[in-house]
């Protein structure tokens, strides 16, 4: 009886003498299946196949917009201008989206999936320094040596300047009346409920 008590994971009383039951159980008890279903929902976000997938499903549809536009506006003087125009407004609204986002509230729920979908995804697919860099060499190797370093150096140049008039007006648009807002740091919002407040309890 007391075999049969240990097999299918039964508490046995103390008859007296030492011995350990194993829980063999194919079925979680309450307090495993809490933890396991905690330490899901504490994964970090990059490692979550929801968060994935709205990454992939953004990555997409950027891409699908980044190729229509460079087939649309054709180069001149072999210079892309259309890979150039893309990543610089791409730069202006990402910074635009993640300041709007982070002084909206804690990284979580919509504002989460926004920012994975749309700026993850969508505007990780829409800019692209591979084509900056390919373009770059193209322009160097075919002898226009002034246009490629021009092109590379203004993309990055102007790239940095739109993500600050970005950020900037992210900052000019959600800020509440009377009421000082910190921004929250996406990577930060899941280390601790207090980094979500500045530090501040």
């Amino acid at each position: 009886m007391i075999a049969c008590a240990a097999a299918v994971g039964l508490a046995v009383p103390n008859l007296g003498f030492p011995f350990t039951v194993l829980d063999n159980s194919p079925y979680l008890s309450r307090h495993r299946h809490a933890r396991k279903v905690g330490e899901n929902m504490h994964r970090p976000t990059h490692l979550r196949a929801s968060f994935l997938g709205l990454a992939f499903v953004g990555g997409i549809g950027g891409t699908a917009a980044r190729e229509a536009i460079s087939l649309a506006v054709p180069a001149v003087n072999g210079i892309p201008v259309a890979i150039f125009a893309i990543n610089v407004l791409g730069a202006f609204l990402l910074g635009l989206l993640l300041e709007a986002l982070a002084r909206s509230g804690p990284d979580e729920g919509v504002r989460r999936t926004m920012r994975i979908l749309i700026g993850t995804g969508f505007m990780g697919g829409f800019t692209t320094y591979s084509a900056l860099a390919a373009d770059a060499a193209q322009l160097l190797g075919r002898g226009a040596a002034a246009a490629g370093i021009g092109y590379g150096l203004a993309t990055v140049v102007l790239g940095g300047l739109t993500t600050w008039a970005g950020i900037a007006v992210g900052a000019a648009t959600h800020r509440r009346p009377g009421a000082q807002q910190v921004p929250v740091d996406p990577d930060l919002a899941e280390a601790a409920p207090e980094s979500r407040n500045g530090g501040q309890r």
